[in-house]
């Protein structure tokens, strides 16, 4: 790139460079707006159109979660927190806890996956309302 005094700026690097060693990576993400998500998240009521996102976001979840089954360590179990995620959001009055917990368990199973860590990502952060944060 060259800036408007003619000299060359550095390229960007929107990239992870590791080197050498071992490294433990928890949630991470790349790349431009990029987001990761980790930890517990607190349930507010939501809307038409926030329900219809979440609902979309299971969904998706759960095609991924078929698609990467081989890639994750429990998939049995990941499929039931999902289960249960799903089955308290359809609750009249759903469980902030109950709620929490299955998303901090799903988020843990799908560590191994990228995808599913977005996508997990994405749905906790749909949930942000519900959740109350």
């Amino acid at each position: 790139m060259h800036s408007d005094d003619g000299r060359h700026d550095p390229p960007t690097n929107n990239g992870i460079v590791i080197n050498g060693g071992t490294h433990y990576v928890g949630n991470q993400a790349v790349g431009h707006r990029a987001q990761a998500f980790s930890g517990s998240v607190g349930f507010q009521h939501q809307d038409a159109e926030q329900a219809a996102r979440t609902a979309e976001l299971l969904l998706h979840v759960e095609r991924l979660l078929q698609e990467h089954r081989s890639a994750l360590a429990d998939p049995d179990a990941t499929t039931r927190e999902l289960r249960r995620l799903r089955e308290e959001l359809d609750e009249e009055e759903p469980q902030p806890t109950v709620l929490r917990r299955a998303l901090d368990r799903l988020n843990a199973f799908v560590q191994p996956v990228a995808p599913l860590v977005v996508a997990v990502g994405q749905l906790a952060q749909s949930l942000q309302g519900p959740l109350g944060q």
